[in-house]
C-alpha cells in the first residue's frame, strides 16, 4: 500500500514538478508559524518560566483554566466577543455580498470602476491610521460628533461612552472592507452562466427577479463556505483595532478575549501559561463551532469545507 502511494507521489511529481515548487513556500510558511509553534500550547498546563523553559516548567494541570472560568471576566469576555462577532455576522457579512450585487448592475464601467476604486481604498490604509481618524471623527469636536449633535445628541466624546463603543466598531468595518471583500463575489458573479440570464429575460424576469433567482443561487456557494467559516471564529476577532480604540472606560462592552490575553501574556502581568490557557480554551470553542457549522451546512444544502 505505501509503496502504491509512494509510487503515484513520485509520478505526480514529476508531472507537475513546478506546481509542488510554486506550494512549497505556503507549505514551509504554514509549517513554521501554524504548526511548530502548537508544541508551546503545552504551557497552558504548567507554570511556565522562561529560565526553566517549557520542558522544566512544573505540571499545574488545568490550574489556569479553573482560574479563567472562576474570574469576575469570564462571563463578560464570552458575551463581548460573542456579541461583537454576531454583530459582524448580521451587518459586516451580508454588506459586500449586497454591495456585490448592486456594483454588477451598474452599466456604465468606467463609473463601476471609480465605485470601485474608492471603495477599495480603506482597506490599504493602515491601521493605526484607521484608529486615529475614527478617535478624531467620534471625538467631542470630530466630524461625526458634530453631524450627531445637530439631530439633537448631546455632545460627547463618543468612544468614551460602553454603549456606543459596538456601534462604532461594526460601522467602521464596513467601511474598511465591503469594497474589498465585494471581490471573490463579484468573481464569483462573472462565472455565473451568461444563458441563465437570457433564459429569465425570455420568461419575463427583471433586473431585480434575476438578482435574486439567478446571481444569488450562482454564488450561493461561495456564501456558504465562507459563512461557515465565519461562523468558526465567532470566539475569535481581530483585536488590534479594538486596542486602539477601547480604554478602561469602554471595557465593559469593548474586552473581548483576544485584548484579555493581551494584556494578561504580553504587558502587565506577563502570565504566559494562563494566557495560553485562555487561548487554547478560544481555538477550541471555534473548532467545535466550525464542525457543526460546516455538518448543519452538509445536511442543509449541498456545500460544505468536506
Amino acid at each position: 500500500m505505501l509503496n502504491r502511494v509512494s509510487s503515484a507521489l513520485r509520478k505526480d511529481y514529476k508531472s507537475h514538478k513546478y506546481l509542488y515548487v510554486m506550494i512549497a513556500p505556503v507549505l514551509l510558511y504554514y509549517v513554521i508559524f501554524h504548526y511548530a509553534p502548537m508544541y508551546g500550547a503545552i504551557i497552558a498546563f504548567k507554570d511556565f518560566h522562561v529560565a526553566r523553559g517549557i520542558v522544566e516548567s512544573p505540571w499545574v494541570g488545568f490550574k489556569h483554566f479553573e482560574d479563567f472560568f472562576g474570574s469576575y471576566y469570564f462571563w463578560r469576555l464570552i458575551e463581548n466577543t460573542f456579541v461583537l462577532n454576531l454583530y459582524q455576522l448580521l451587518f459586516v457579512f451580508p454588506a459586500p455580498i449586497l454591495f456585490a450585487l448592486l456594483l454588477n448592475e451598474l452599466i456604465g464601467p468606467w463609473f463601476k470602476r471609480i465605485v470601485q476604486t474608492v471603495t477599495y481604498l480603506p482597506h490599504f490604509i493602515s491601521l493605526i491610521v484607521v484608529g486615529g481618524m475614527i478617535t478624531q471623527f467620534v471625538s467631542r469636536d470630530g466630524m461625526i460628533t458634530d453631524l450627531l449633535v445637530w439631530f439633537g445628541m448631546e455632545r460627547t466624546a463618543l468612544l468614551g461612552h460602553p454603549e456606543y463603543f459596538r456601534s462604532i466598531y461594526i460601522i467602521s468595518d464596513i467601511w474598511q472592507s465591503v469594497g474589498w471583500s465585494s471581490i471573490i463575489y463579484l468573481a464569483a458573479i462573472s462565472g455565473v452562466n451568461p444563458e441563465l440570464y437570457e433564459a429569465s429575460r425570455m420568461d419575463g424576469a427583471g433586473r431585480i427577479k434575476q438578482m435574486w433567482h439567478v446571481t444569488l443561487p450562482g454564488i450561493a456557494p461561495i456564501i456558504v463556505i465562507l459563512l461557515i467559516l465565519k461562523i468558526g471564529s465567532m470566539m475569535d476577532i481581530g483585536f488590534e483595532k479594538i486596542i486602539l480604540l477601547y480604554n478602561p472606560n469602554t471595557y465593559v462592552t469593548a474586552d473581548v478575549i483576544n485584548t484579555f490575553v493581551y494584556r494578561r501574556g504580553l504587558t502587565s502581568s506577563l502570565e504566559f501559561s494562563y494566557a495560553t490557557a485562555v487561548g487554547l480554551f478560544q481555538a477550541s470553542i471555534n473548532f467545535i463551532l466550525l464542525i457543526f457549522a460546516n455538518w448543519f451546512s452538509r445536511k442543509a444544502s449541498e456545500t460544505s469545507l468536506w
